[in-house]
């Protein structure tokens, strides 16, 4: 009697390095994409998720850096209601952002519109020029701007007084604070909207323009119906970046008014919330309160930025 012995053994003893290593080959397959974007998560871990809860965890205690903390619940929040001080910065920020962003968006999206259909030697000098006032330093612009609107030797007040007018001290008064810091912010952040737009419209066929010209639309109607509705969605984008920006505004009335300080001004006239936030944590120490300010600030942008998944959401369904 003959017996055979089977080779399957060796054959599956051999094949055995080969799974191995097709086993760990699919494990660093699925590894890989989490080890790629483990650094940004990290620092985004350090840098931003544990400084937002480190801020809730301080605005809960009256925290003082250099002396005793108390915890004290939600009394933080409770001063904020009755604080005269923190509604006219409520004030003071919304204002500025109506009359920056508004203005802002608008010549943005004319000129977008102008850039994107009129002919122009050197086209593309003029797209990047835009983004001059941009790339400038906050801190240099705000000395020009307050050269301009200064009371006594300002060009601004040189022009009203050639109408008529008397001069208008623009640091001392709430509008006129308003005005000026407002245009700062315009001058800022036109150019860079203005990008935005046209490089949404350069997606857009120039064969609807033509069409539409065919038919007899004017250049009106044609920004209209055209421009404006494929627009939309960066229209949208562009308006809760901009209530963003304007909400944490800080750089420029901090320093279009160096006389007033972390107050800008006497009367608080132009003093914004993350300037208000700025004076308490930082001027006088008063490290909780200043971090429920933060925290009031965070519920309000991630209030901004809720309508703004809601709009886009709803712009999407309907072009569907």
């Amino acid at each position: 009697m003959t017996i055979t012995l089977s080779p399957a053994p060796a054959a599956e003893a051999t094949s055995r390095p080969g799974r191995y290593r097709h086993t760990q080959q699919g494990w660093r397959e699925r590894l890989a994409p989490y080890a790629y974007v483990a650094p940004f998560f990290l620092l985004f871990f350090v840098f931003g998720l544990f400084p937002l809860l480190f801020t809730f965890y301080v605005a809960l205690f009256d925290w003082d850096p250099i002396g005793e903390r108390h915890f004290v619940g939600l009394a933080n929040f409770a001063q904020l209601v009755h604080d005269p001080r923190f509604w006219g910065a409520m004030r003071n920020t919304f204002s500025i952002w109506l009359l920056s962003t508004v203005p802002q968006l608008l010549i943005a999206l004319g000129v977008a519109h102008l850039l994107n259909h009129v002919r122009l030697r050197a086209a593309t000098l003029f797209r990047m020029s835009v983004l001059v006032p941009y790339v400038t330093s906050v801190a240099a612009t705000t000395i020009v701007f307050a050269q301009l609107f200064d009371r006594d030797y300002g060009m601004l007040n040189w022009f009203l007084e050639l109408l008529g007018f008397s001069h208008v001290d623009f640091t001392a008064s709430v509008w006129g604070s308003h005005f000026m810091i407002a245009t700062m912010v315009a001058w800022r952040w036109t150019g860079y909207n203005t990008l935005l737009y046209l490089a949404s419209l350069q997606a857009v066929p120039r064969a609807l323009f033509e069409a539409a010209a065919v038919d007899g639309a004017n250049g009106w109607q044609q920004f209209r119906h055209i421009t404006v509705p494929a627009l939309r969605p960066i229209i949208v984008f562009t308006v809760v970046t901009s209530t963003i920006g304007g909400l944490q505004i800080f750089t420029e009335p901090l320093l279009v008014n160096p006389v007033g300080g972390l107050t800008c001004g006497a009367a608080r006239q132009c003093q914004t919330l993350t300037l208000f936030l700025y004076e308490q944590g930082f001027g006088r120490f008063h490290f909780g309160y200043g971090a429920a300010i933060a925290v009031v600030l965070f519920v309000m942008v991630v209030i901004v930025a809720t309508i703004n998944y809601l709009l886009v959401t709803r712009i999407r369904s309907e072009r569907r």
